[in-house]
């Protein structure tokens, strides 16, 4: 028995082992856990394996310890602790088994885990929010216009008074119910599209759904928005659906149609036009809302009773819906413009009434008259401008006494400008601009006409760029020269509009007529070398009709040529080639020019050699002055080291001296015992100037 026991005890101590270190299970180990607890069966196995776990768990867990089996215990209870052990153990290696599984399963969940979708969010750049803006401002102007018409007032609730126009509400029911609910469809439907509203955070759109949800929640509108769409109608159920009044709620949604004025303003191109169409729909809204109340009023009142409220109904004529609102509209509009002519007011409440829609009315179409002023003003501030301008003109030539012919010509010249629009400054209108953006437009605007220009054609995007920047518009009357022979040419014209006649000298007999895209004078600007004509105009243009011009100058081409040195040899390549295809080169000239240009070039280099000679004559000179001062100031500082030094052994001479006096006062302390011939010694050493102070000790010692 002792024998089989200790290849057991070997197998269970290896077992327990591998179970402490928590190493995952294995067939073998799952073979031998059920072969021990067949043997368990048996009654002596559990033993052994209890007491191999007990002397070989060392890995110092209080638990496993405390379950130690006493050896007093009895063997029923031995049996039953090596089973617990082995529960353990597998309830131990089962949380790992499912720490695995969770593993596994999130590493799957990663696998199926695809990117989020991308939700829809409003961009308001664009022309889909300013379309949303026009649907959603759809039923607000609805819900403006006609729930007044159509509703009683609260104040006028507890009267016999059911609706300002009880016909335009009885007209048609169902219309009215379909109409309400499809303005509230629409307004379920911009909160969502106000939810999904993005705006710019440094200089981005956000598209995070949660955060825009979130913004919008912290607004006010939100609240405006959520009662606008609490469904009121529900009291209908009880009082019935004639009561539109409960629906005011929905006019908390004005702020929609206020946008999209704002944003209609910013894209019309007739903003005058639109500002007062604008204010003359204000007007009306306010003129409409006072003829409701005047109608609801006199209704409360009684129609009839007195001079003042709407007439009497009995009449067919006053119980039509259409006079109804067009009498009440003409009163309203009658009061509050304080044109008067209306019947006076008898009762208290109509006085009140009357006096508040005259104050109204002065403090709203004071503000309407002033910024109507204003538009109009607006709208003729070019005019006025432009006309300030010519009589600044005729002013100046009546003072000068400029002919009258010319007088004439000036003043056709500034009415071409007005009739054809063209009044305005360009780089004034676009100095708002970034330089960006002037670009594109100016590329946009005369690019094509620059390209035109053959000595252009295949130069540099970026210089044609610079170019475009630098064309001025000029315009010219019938009969004005643009350039004559034997001019300087200074500029390079490029024709947008009208027609030019190259003529001979008497001004009369044209040569050529030039139209829309032709250009000259661009090899004058270029000052290419061995021109027969040099820079000089080589032919008589004249304007036939009125003409619109491109001129570039040669000082803008030389400028932007600077950065650009290899277009600048293109281009003088070019003109050359042009030049000598006309047979307009002179090769002596050239050589001329050439060795003239050489001779200035050696003068430059020889001036500027000048120039750099007397320079390093002055830096050799500061150089030598720079070390004359260095080598004084080093002087200084060594004689200032020897003084410091000198001073040095004069003290440690007195300090000797000094201990020599101490070594003396010692000894004639003890001069009992000293020699008479060294005490005369001391005593003529201490009159030298050696040992000062040494006679004085002596006196003393006396």
């Amino acid at each position: 028995m002792n024998g089989q026991s200790v290849p057991r005890r070997r197998l269970l101590r290896l077992s327990h082992m591998m179970h402490s270190k928590r190493s995952t299970v294995g067939p073998a180990e799952s073979d031998l856990s059920s072969s021990q607890r067949t043997k368990d069966s048996g009654g002596r196995w559990p033993l052994a394996a209890q007491n191999t776990n007990n002397c070989n768990n060392n890995d110092g867990k209080k638990d496993e310890k405390k379950e130690e089996p006493k050896k007093d215990d009895k063997k029923d209870e031995k049996k039953e602790e090596p089973k617990k052990d082995d529960k353990k153990d597998d309830k131990k290696e089962e949380p790992k088994k499912d720490e695995k599984k969770d593993d596994k399963k999130d590493a799957k969940k990663d696998d199926k885990k695809e990117e989020p979708k991308e939700v829809w969010i409003m961009d308001p750049a664009t022309d889909t929010y300013y379309y949303w803006l026009c649907t959603i401002s759809i039923p607000v102007f609805y819900n403006l216009m006609f729930l007044v018409a159509r509703s009683i007032l609260l104040f006028f609730r507890l009267l016999p008074c059911r609706s300002c126009f009880n016909q335009l509400q009885y007209i048609d029911t169902t219309m009215w119910l379909v109409l309400d609910h499809t303005s509230d469809v629409l307004y379920y439907i911009d909160t969502f599209v106000r939810a999904r509203t993005g705006f710019l955070e440094q200089g981005l759109l956000v598209k995070d759904e949660k955060v825009l949800r979130e913004r919008y929640m912290k607004t006010r509108q939100f609240r405006m928005d959520i009662i606008s769409i609490i469904p009121t109608d529900i009291v209908f159920l009880k009082i019935g659906i004639d009561n539109p009044e409960w629906r005011f709620n929905r006019l908390l949604r004005l702020g929609r149609l206020f946008e999209f004025f704002d944003r209609t303003e910013t894209r019309t191109n007739f903003p005058n036009i639109f500002r007062i169409a604008n204010l003359v729909l204000y007007i009306i809204i306010i003129i409409h809302w006072n003829a409701c109340l005047y109608f609801a009023i006199s209704k409360v009142l009684g129609f009839g009773t007195d001079t003042w409220v709407y007439p009497g109904t009995k009449n067919p004529e006053y119980g039509r819906l259409a006079r109804q609102y067009i009498y009440c509209f003409y009163w309203s509009t009658l009061t509050l413009t304080t044109i008067g002519e209306t019947p006076p007011p008898v009762r208290d409440i109509e006085y009140f009434f009357v006096v508040s829609d005259f104050l109204t009315g002065v403090l709203i179409f004071a503000t309407i008259v002033g910024n109507v002023g204003a538009m109009i003003s607006n709208m003729n501030a070019a005019r006025v401008e432009f006309q300030a301008k010519i009589d600044s003109i005729k002013q100046y030539m009546e003072f000068r006494k400029v002919t009258k012919d010319l007088e004439i010509r000036v003043v056709k010249w500034f009415d071409y400008l007005w009739t054809a629009e063209k009044t305005c400054d360009e780089k004034q209108v676009l100095k708002n601009l970034p330089d960006k953006l002037k670009a594109e437009i100016a590329i946009n605007v005369h690019l094509e006409t620059l390209k035109k220009v053959r000595i252009f054609q295949d130069c540099e995007a970026g210089l044609l760029v610079e170019l475009v920047l630098k064309l001025q518009p000029q315009v010219f009357s019938p009969g004005d020269y643009i350039c004559k022979k034997g001019d300087i040419g200074r500029e390079m014209y490029i024709i947008k509009e009208g027609k030019l006649a190259v003529v001979a000298d008497d001004g009369v007999t044209q040569f050529v007529v030039l139209s829309d895209g032709a250009y000259f004078g661009e090899i004058s600007i270029l000052g290419i070398k061995g021109s027969k004509a040099g820079n000089r105009r080589t032919a008589n243009i004249r304007s036939v009709g009125y003409s619109d011009l491109f001129a570039l100058s040669k000082d803008d081409l030389m400028e932007a040529l600077i950065e650009y040195p290899d277009a600048k040899y293109a281009l003088e390549d070019k003109g050359r080639a042009i030049l000598m295809k006309d047979n307009l080169i002179d090769e002596a000239l050239v050589n001329a020019t050439d060795a003239k240009d050489l001779e200035d070039k050696v003068n430059k280099i020889e001036a500027s050699y000048e120039v750099m000679a007397l320079k390093f004559r002055k830096l050799t000179e500061q150089y030598a002055s720079s070390q004359r001062k260095l080598k004084q100031r080093l002087t200084n500082i060594d004689n200032q080291l020897k003084e410091f030094h000198m001073i040095d052994i004069v003290r440690y001479d007195q300090l000797n001296r000094f201990r020599h006096s101490l070594v003396f006062v010692h000894i004639f302390r003890h001069s009992s015992c000293c020699p008479k011939w060294l005490k005369q010694a001391m005593k003529r050493y201490s009159q030298t100037e050696f040992c000062p102070g040494l006679a004085e000790t002596m006196k003393m010692r006396k």
